[in-house]
């Protein structure tokens, strides 16, 4: 049975927070509740069925056969494979960086919206009540609230939440995918590092970036097996000779192998680490 389709009515609760997040990005739509539409796709229903997997790389190499004129196993499945791992990730992400907060990120409490033109996901639903949150948090009393001592245990009950449902995809996806667990686990990790980079830069400005950076440093200050790496995080020097925040990937989309295509700058097959 899925989660309640009406927005919850705690004041103060975790759908206040959703709302006021969702007015401060553009990427993705985000909603606390599901339309009665079927353009939503609940992450567990997903999870329990994976062939639904198959139906979605079938619809991702109908676009790339438009787009390129072909659609590579391997393409489609790391295309998949990303999308996917944004959900939790960029959920997670942005109710840290702007709440201090942190949902539960349960395939029961998350659901998505692929896109019309590109079957990516462009909307994320947030089911669940639940969330953990620091003393000063003026919700803190609720009993929908967890309370953690500090902002490092609130980074480590992200990253536990986050693994929890990455570990499931990880199962569900791998039988059915030509790349291994390891690729698996190194896009899950670059989904996580990515979304809280970008919930910082979205911001517009260099202290909001670098406030997204400190948080990935704060989540993945080092490896925390099965993710592949810490943050891989690091400041170069830009065309306009300025400093500019970029990463190095853990794994790879497989894009280069579509016709006419060349590897990400940020790729880790050509770019080397440190």
């Amino acid at each position: 049975m899925h989660p309640s389709r009406t927005p919850r009515a705690v004041t103060g609760g975790l759908a206040d927070s959703l709302l006021r997040v969702a007015g401060r990005q553009q990427r993705t739509e985000l909603r606390v509740d599901l339309p009665g539409d079927q353009d939503w796709q609940l992450c567990a229903d997903l999870l329990a069925d994976p062939a639904g997997f198959d139906r979605w790389r079938k619809l991702l190499a109908g676009w790339l056969r438009e787009q390129f004129g072909d659609a590579p196993e391997r393409t489609t499945a790391g295309y998949v494979m990303s999308w996917y791992l944004h959900v939790p990730a960029y959920a997670g992400a942005l109710l840290l960086h702007h709440e201090r907060r942190v949902p539960a990120l349960r395939p029961a409490e998350l659901a998505f919206r692929l896109s019309s033109d590109r079957p990516h996901p462009d909307g994320i639903a947030v089911l669940g009540d639940r969330f953990y949150c620091l003393p000063s948090d003026p919700g803190s009393a609720l009993p929908t609230a967890t309370v953690v001592p500090d902002e490092r245990a609130l980074a480590a009950i992200l990253r536990a939440r986050y693994l929890a449902h990455a570990g499931r995809f990880v199962r569900a996806f791998a039988p059915r995918s030509p790349l291994g667990r390891r690729m698996l686990w190194a896009a899950a990790t670059d989904a996580l590092d990515n979304s809280l980079w970008w919930a910082g830069k979205q911001g517009g400005t260099a202290e909001a970036e670098g406030a997204g950076v400190a948080d990935a440093a704060l989540v993945l200050s080092t490896r925390h097996a099965p993710l592949t790496a810490a943050s891989t995080l690091r400041l170069v020097e830009g065309r306009d000779g300025h400093r500019e925040w970029t990463r190095r990937r853990e794994s790879c989309c497989f894009s280069y192998v579509l016709p006419g295509e060349t590897e990400c700058e940020t790729c880790p097959r050509i770019c080397p680490k440190g």
